[in-house]
């Protein structure tokens, strides 16, 4: 099965030798359409829109962006999963979609046939904050809050078997009983945990959090990134308080239907590269504590291969599916 996912994944984006590569004439002939998989207010639709600003001059076409969220991004994969392969849609998402999804309960495409892996665009941290109903101030008191009142924390995330529910199951495997309340994108938990509807939430870094944490909404209780971020140099990571299974960072890139041309997909790459490596974008990107992965299809297909296999043994290992 992995190995399935490996050749169907490297064949997408290494597709035809460079000598028989073809872009179709005007490509492209229309608007480009850019699927984000989650609700709006999120730091998939934020850095979304940025990026699409700055490729409508590059590709010579407007560049629309479509939020499709719900079901952890499986709705707006779908959606542009049975698109038209012709690069004239593709979708911007963190890559559990396809690594993570189908390993949780049945998913309305083929990760294995489906969807092919474009363009590498970012690594983001996830945090675990505390909201205003959260009595306590570090990881510590949530662990004796946790271990005091079994089930009495409520940890909101942005939805099933999202990365935020993968470290919430790894803390429960670990000892710590806590309450999963999940939602259907990032937008609503952070409005919600901003009200106190729930006690913790894990979230990607965005503007809206980051305001939130300025004005002393949130407290950010740890970090999961593979180490300390410069900017918050105070807050541990999840591996350094014990807990290296629940250190968890998403990677978001770009996909699109598997059966794209390869001379289309590989155009799409190199302009998204090209917008990456701008110095206002990736400073953009910084400053919300995202950190820039500019690589090859090949790497980045490499990257979808890994997760998938590592995430295969970790929903098999916690018992996770999808409601």
């Amino acid at each position: 099965m992995i190995g399935k996912l490996a050749c169907m994944i490297l064949a997408a984006a290494l597709g035809l030798p460079a000598a028989a590569q073809t872009l179709p004439q005007g490509f492209p002939s229309r608007p480009v359409r850019i699927i984000v998989v989650y609700p709006p207010g999120g730091t998939s639709d934020a850095v979304t829109r940025v990026l699409a600003e700055k490729l409508a001059p590059a590709l010579g076409q407007q560049v629309l962006v479509e939020n499709r969220g719900g079901a952890g991004g499986a709705i707006g994969m779908d959606a542009m999963a049975k698109s038209v392969p012709d690069g004239h849609t593709i979708a911007f998402s963190a890559i559990s979609p396809v690594t993570l999804l189908p390993h949780v309960g049945k998913v309305p495409y083929d990760a294995l046939k489906d969807i092919a892996a474009l363009a590498s665009v970012m690594y983001s941290p996830v945090y675990l904050l505390g909201t205003p109903a959260f009595t306590g101030k570090d990881f510590a008191d949530v662990v004796a809050q946790a271990k005091a009142k079994p089930g009495a924390l409520r940890v909101g995330t942005s939805g099933i078997a999202t990365l935020g529910h993968l470290m919430v199951e790894q803390l429960r495997i670990a000892g710590l009983d806590l309450t999963h309340v999940p939602y259907r994108g990032g937008g609503q938990v952070i409005t919600d945990a901003a009200g106190g509807q729930f006690e913790l939430f894990t979230a990607n870094p965005s503007s809206g959090v980051n305001a939130m944490l300025q004005q002393g909404k949130f407290r950010i209780l740890a970090v999961a990134a593979p180490g300390r971020l410069a900017a918050l140099p105070a807050v541990p990571t999840m591996t350094e308080l014990g807990y290296p299974d629940s250190n968890y960072t998403s990677h978001f890139g770009f996909f699109a239907p598997a059966r794209t041309p390869d001379a289309v997909l590989r155009k799409l790459h190199a302009e998204i590269n090209a917008v990456l490596s701008l110095p206002d974008i990736a400073e953009r990107l910084t400053k919300l504590d995202n950190v820039v992965a500019i690589s090859t299809p090949e790497q980045f297909a490499q990257v979808v291969r890994r997760e998938y296999e590592a995430n295969a043994k970790v929903v098999a290992r916690a018992g996770i599916r999808s409601e």
